[in-house]
């Protein structure tokens, strides 16, 4: 396993075909800004960030026949930030994104990563280490070993199976 840059890391996701992305945490502090102006109830702001995504997906990733598949672990209730993310990720679901949505509870016997991942292509995988407080990226892992990409891709497919297709979960903490 190495450490790699953020704008390495970057360009290998924009370079893959299919990504299949492992998410295990309940806030993201890369997201803060974001999350404030949802907070306060700054929508245009959370509207226009989407948008962006909307924008990205539909180009780099549709139109290119690439796809981009996304399995979201959470607690329930749900935390603030992912009853945001629930609210608002139809956006890029509709935009092509693969998303579903795994209660916590389901993988308590599961093994899993113990960092979000992308694997890429079948062939890699970036690790997204984060810091214990803010949620903040510290460090970038990239490992092309067989046997990490297989252990994260078998992780991947059990947790997809799992999980609950986007515009079919619903949790009690999501206003109506």
């Amino acid at each position: 396993m190495e450490s790699i840059s953020t704008e390495r890391w970057s360009n290998l996701i924009d370079k893959a075909r299919d990504v299949l992305k492992i998410e295990l945490r309940d806030y993201y502090g890369t997201d803060a800004a974001l999350f404030d102006n949802w907070r306060s109830g700054n929508l245009d702001a959370v509207t226009a960030h989407y948008r962006r995504w909307f924008e990205y997906f539909t180009t780099a990733y549709v139109e290119a026949g690439r796809s981009f598949s996304r399995v979201r672990v959470v607690s329930e209730p749900l935390s603030d930030y992912q009853r945001m993310a629930v609210i608002h990720s139809g956006v890029t679901v509709d935009a092509g994104e693969r998303l579903r949505w795994l209660p916590r509870r389901l993988v308590s016997a599961e093994a899993l990563p113990g960092n979000d991942c992308l694997i890429l292509d079948g062939s890699a995988v970036v690790f997204n280490v984060l810091d214990a407080d803010a949620g903040e990226l510290v460090e970038v892992q990239y490992s092309t070993e067989p046997d990490v990409v297989k252990f994260c891709e078998d992780a991947f497919d059990r947790s997809w199976n799992l999980a609950v297709p986007h515009h079919e979960y619903s949790a009690k903490t999501i206003p109506a």
